[in-house]
């Protein structure tokens, strides 16, 4: 991982979490915590956090959302052989419910090769994926438009699913722990995901290693509403356990 990825990583955790520890962001990244902590060094000078002992505090944005931008140099190839193995869990005929995100919408791109598929979204880059896919018919909810991750959101969008019946709700986020479940930083977007969670007989969790272990400010799903999680193989090992025990279902793109 090139610094400036790496710096990008570690800023995410921290404007996502509002804290982490400086061994937390060291194995997340899979370096040295003299590395990291010359990172976080760099970024405070920046401005961009401010360090603490034994780690580094967001400033004063506990609550802050990484835009889509900002998401999609982060992880990008975990996140694309998490999106190879999430497109398995898919049949051709399936009715599914595709979220808003970086991995979502990497999922959307290997499912637009499908020949039958009705697909459920409020991303309005994964509704753009399936434009030139005559077999996919793609039902785009209501609602206000959220820019930064180029979603819809709001009461219009939850009631425009509240009728519908999938047989996968393939979601995102900003975190994934055992204990809480997926967790997002704003709560109109963990409200909308709430809605598609809902309309889904199995919520799919696709999260790479940087945000698993890591709770963010609003609950959207709790771990006993996730049958399957899809992760990469740097994910926290303590915590995939948790959820296996819990009864979750992990798979592990290599």
């Amino acid at each position: 991982m090139f610094a400036a990825e790496r710096r990008q990583v570690i800023l995410e955790l921290v404007r996502s979490n509002g804290a982490v520890s400086l061994r937390e962001l060291a194995r997340i990244v899979k370096t040295s915590e003299v590395t990291v902590r010359r990172d976080l060094r760099q970024l405070e000078a920046e401005g961009m956090l401010a360090r603490r002992h034994g780690g580094a505090v967001a400033n004063d944005r506990t609550a802050y959302e990484p835009s889509y931008n900002e998401k999609t140099g982060v992880a990008s190839d975990e996140k694309a052989a998490i999106a190879d193995l999430a497109a398995e869990l898919v049949s051709p005929g399936d009715a599914i419910v595709i979220g808003a995100g970086t991995t979502t919408l990497a999922l959307a791109k290997r499912l637009a090769r499908l020949s039958e598929l009705t697909v459920v979204t409020n991303s309005l880059l994964a509704a753009q994926a399936f434009a030139r896919s005559p077999g996919v018919e793609v039902m785009v909810t209501g609602g206000l438009l959220r820019g930064s991750i180029h979603a819809l959101v709001g009461s219009a969008a939850e009631n425009s699913v509240a009728t519908l019946r999938v047989r996968r709700a393939f979601l995102s986020g900003n975190g994934l722990t055992a204990a809480r479940g997926m967790s997002t930083p704003n709560s109109a977007v963990a409200a909308i995901d709430r809605a598609l969670a809902a309309t889904a007989s199995e919520v799919v969790a696709l999260m790479d290693n940087t945000k698993v272990g890591i709770d963010t400010m609003v609950q959207t799903v709790p771990a006993s509403s996730i049958s399957h999680v899809v992760t990469d193989a740097a994910a926290n090992p303590e915590e995939l356990a948790a959820l296996r025990s819990s009864g979750v279902t992990v798979h592990i793109a290599q």
